[in-house]
């Protein structure tokens, strides 16, 4: 991204987002760290900009952990960037697609960067991506992570990869299993934010999605490119995704209806979801996953469906079984903070 676009982007931002709304600026790739003095140049700029407030507008990154030097860990950690590391698990689940130019393992390097950051950064998030290949190994990656010392650990499918029946059979044991390592941590004062779970209770708890919660594609996020585009998801933005899903400009504004393109006609929503019991806890409203399993932001796919069910049946579990060994244990969940066990002290009392 040149700086000119830098620049026009930023005021796009400060100029279109709501007076009274928190923004968080993120970095994305690729790998933006390849670009890390263009990075520090927007940070400035973001910083100067008339209309910055340090309590208005946070800033984020996502890597992958192959670059990281003395130098980066003193500009992220002196200008409060929050870090999410895209890795996947132990070294035979992080490089059987997570390789370098070269075809080469990064297992070792990324490692090497996350004990690092758990060193020098307040706080760092794992974002781990699984596959059909890899589900079954799940469990397996989330004991890595926290053997690693990290506490706050995102799980998110590849909705993009072919999930056939017999792969979705393999959902409901996969997930008991996490459920099942995320009681034993509560039990042992060691509480752990595994989002595939916390997101459910919280949705449970809550009686369902509240509005801000869905998506909010094109409105409550965009994504920029560096050729100035707008794209109403950064899933939706990276190469060899169609133009099609592109709504405008940095020069030209946000044009909605082109929204419209990639929705089917009809219902909002499957007949089938429709009348369902879950639907109201259900993920149905995520439109770039909904685009990349059927090609319409309004129509789920049956993997999402079946991972769904799943989740919800094993959320529900470990809420039951914890409530009942500790009584009210997730008002945290309630109130939008379900974050908040996972940064207690790990000796403290549970709250």
């Amino acid at each position: 991204m040149s700086l000119d676009v830098a620049r026009r982007s930023i005021d796009f931002i400060f100029r279109h987002a709501p007076a009274e709304s928190l923004l968080d600026i993120g970095f994305f790739g690729g790998e933006p760290l390849l670009e890390f003095p263009l990075i520090k140049k927007i940070t400035e700029m973001i910083e100067t900009h008339p209309a910055y407030s340090s309590g208005r507008v946070s800033l984020s990154i996502t890597t992958n952990g192959t670059v990281y030097t003395p130098a980066i860990s003193a500009f992220l950690r002196g200008h409060a960037i929050k870090v999410c590391v895209s890795c996947d698990g132990p070294p035979r689940v992080q490089d059987l697609f997570r390789r370098n130019q070269h075809g080469g393992e990064t297992s070792a390097r990324v490692e090497r960067t996350l004990l690092a950051m758990q060193q020098d950064l307040p706080e760092v998030v794992i974002n781990a991506v699984y596959t059909p290949q890899t589900l079954e190994l799940l469990p397996e990656s989330v004991d890595y992570f926290s053997a690693l010392g990290f506490r706050q650990i995102y799980l998110n499918p590849d909705f993009t990869a072919h999930w056939s029946r017999e792969d979705a059979s393999h959902l409901v044991p996969v997930y008991q299993t996490l459920g099942q390592q995320y009681i034993d941590w509560y039990l042992q004062h060691d509480p752990h934010y595994i989002s595939l779970i916390d997101t459910k209770i919280a949705v449970l708890v809550r009686g369902g999605y509240r509005p801000m919660e869905r998506c909010q594609m094109g409105t409550g996020e965009l994504a920029i490119t560096p050729d100035g585009g707008l794209y109403p998801c950064g899933r939706l933005s990276g190469s060899g995704i169609s133009q099609d899903h592109r709504i405008g400009s940095i020069q030209d504004g946000v044009d909605l209806s082109r929204l419209v393109a990639h929705c089917a006609p009809g219902a909002a929503q499957n007949p089938e979801c429709i009348d369902c019991s879950l639907r109201d806890s259900c993920m149905t409203w995520c439109g770039c996953s909904n685009a990349f399993m059927t090609g319409y932001y309004n129509r789920v796919g049956p993997f999402l469906c079946a991972s769904e069910r799943a989740l919800i049946q094993t959320a529900m579990e470990v809420y039951t079984s914890l409530e009942r060994q500790l009584g009210p244990t997730f008002l945290h969940h309630l109130s939008g903070e379900t974050l908040l066990n996972s940064r207690m002290e790990r000796k403290g009392k549970i709250l």
